[in-house]
């Protein structure tokens, strides 16, 4: 056989194994519907059995490699969680999203690195490398975790806001730690230093970022609507590339443009969101299996890593991440039950396994050590905490909805925005919800054209009495938009 096609069948194999491999991985998502354990779990667990069953796997995936597949990964992740929260929710909790994702990170790293080293013997170096891999969260694993069930009300934005911002400042923190470690004239002062420039480049790089790039998105005709989608998120990369390139943090710039982007009005932008969450969805994935794919299972009865990381794993949970919410939390407008649910869904997840490879690739004192630590905390924040999520969430008194798929989409398509067409769902707890039409206080100049109801399109007359997840049409003035938001959608005070 010639050597091309021995080329052809090799990368052949290749692809076939890749693609099997992730077919399976997407179809034992539907597992996760009947058996109480999270679909990623079920990615990193296969992978590591699988690179033990099989040696050879492991030496096509080198450190370097997961690195690369976890800043790509990063960058979709951040990228679509900012979108998805919009600037308008995030304004809506910013004091508990920022107290969390900021303060918090700092807090949660201190608070392992003092038990790190006092209960379990680390050094002051080594203990807050642990603290702060660890500490960034990863409501991008809860969601998968919950499957397709939502949660509803603050604890859900906040969850996946202090993800945005606590993902930037973990890596920031990182970093600075390991120039701590490595360099001889090492001091604080380096992560001072380091934190500060990646967050103030990093901010600026994307809101500059974002107010470049919504005109293009608004402005630019593309051939076909399947490129709009490509469009961005190539965009997302050119903004994580230009703010890294100025020694900023490339993470927090993506999801700063995405933030400001999530509720703009565009060409498209429907299948952008949805080409962004199946993008978020397939690299959560992937990480997942390169991470178990570089573990020897075997290798974590060496030193006792497997026990040093469950017993990190249970000061996480019950320790420090409850300490950390409880007194950053303490004045905010959020129930006992809704503070615990956070607590207990600080799940890790592409973050810790990124923070990881970057200590191995730092050439850090025991690096195999910390990154098999991170391997078994983030096994357990999966399995174990993950698992508990809907039962936590059900004792605590947050309500988890399973929303109706709709595989089947009728649409109008227009050249260009209709002015003064509004689209709104009715949330629990607006004015609107329970108030007849006739009594909505909408004003003479604002029309509501339809009401959709359980799937069913309703005529709106004046005596029909609008009920949550309702969704309605409205023609009016642009300049009411605010309002008319408030009314249907604002169902709680901000915290």
């Amino acid at each position: 056989m010639s050597a091309p096609v021995t080329e052809i069948a090799d990368f052949g194999e290749i692809v076939l194994i890749v693609a099997a491999g992730l077919s399976l991985a997407l179809l034992s998502t539907k597992l996760t519907e009947r058996v109480p354990v999270p679909a990623p779990g079920i990615f990193l667990l296969a992978a590591a059995v699988i690179s033990d069953v099989f040696p050879g796997l492991a030496d096509h995936v080198s450190i370097e490699t997961v690195e690369r597949i976890g800043v790509i990964a990063l960058i979709v992740i951040l990228f679509d969680g900012g979108m998805e929260v919009g600037w308008r929710r995030f304004r809506g909790s910013a004091w508990p999203i920022t107290a969390l994702g900021v303060l918090g990170t700092f807090a949660t790293a201190g608070v392992l690195a003092v038990l790190g080293h006092y209960l379990l013997g680390f050094s002051w170096t080594i203990a807050g490398i642990i603290g702060a891999a660890l500490a960034p969260t990863d409501p991008a694993v809860m969601f998968s975790v919950l499957g397709n069930r939502e949660v509803k009300g603050r604890s859900g934005t906040i969850l996946k806001g202090e993800s945005g911002v606590n993902d930037p400042v973990g890596i920031a923190l990182m970093i600075g730690m390991i120039e701590l470690a490595t360099e001889d004239d090492g001091s604080f002062w380096i992560v001072v230093e380091e934190f500060g420039l990646e967050m103030a480049v990093g901010l600026a790089v994307g809101v500059v970022g974002a107010a470049m790039l919504l005109p293009l998105m608004r402005r630019v005709s593309l051939p076909s609507e399947s490129l709009y989608p490509l469009r961005t998120l190539l965009m997302a990369g050119v903004i994580y590339g230009a703010a890294s390139v100025l020694h900023g943090s490339g993470f927090l710039a993506v999801f700063v443009a995405g933030l400001l982007l999530g509720d703009a009005r565009a060409p498209f932008k429907g299948e952008i969101e949805r080409f962004q969450s199946a993008m978020a969805s397939l690299a959560e994935l992937t990480v997942f299996v390169a991470l178990g794919l570089t573990i020897v299972l075997g290798s974590l009865d060496e030193e006792g890593i497997w026990l040093d990381g469950l017993l990190f794993a249970l000061l996480l949970a019950f320790v420090a991440r409850p300490l950390v919410v409880a007194l950053l939390l303490v004045r905010t407008r959020l129930t006992r039950g809704e503070r615990t649910f956070i607590a207990w869904s600080g799940l890790k997840g592409a973050v810790p396994i990124l923070l990881g490879t970057l200590v191995l690739l730092g050439g850090v004192d025991q690096a195999e050590q910390v990154y098999g630590i991170v391997f078994v905390v983030v096994a357990f924040s999966v399995l174990a905490q993950g698992g508990l999520l809907p039962y936590v969430a059900r004792a605590c008194g947050v309500r988890l909805t399973t929303p109706r798929l709709a595989p089947y989409e009728f649409s109008v398509r227009v050249e260009h925005e209709p002015r003064g067409l509004q689209h709104y769902v009715v949330a629990e707890r607006s004015r609107a919800e329970g108030t007849a039409v006739r009594d909505l206080p909408i004003g003479e100049n604002t029309w509501l054209t339809l009401v959709v109801h359980g799937g069913a399109a309703v005529q709106p007359r004046g005596s029909y009495v609008l009920r949550q997840d309702d969704e309605v049409l409205l023609l009016g003035d642009p300049g009411d938009e605010d309002e008319l938001r408030r009314l249907f959608e604002d169902g709680s005070p901000s915290a």
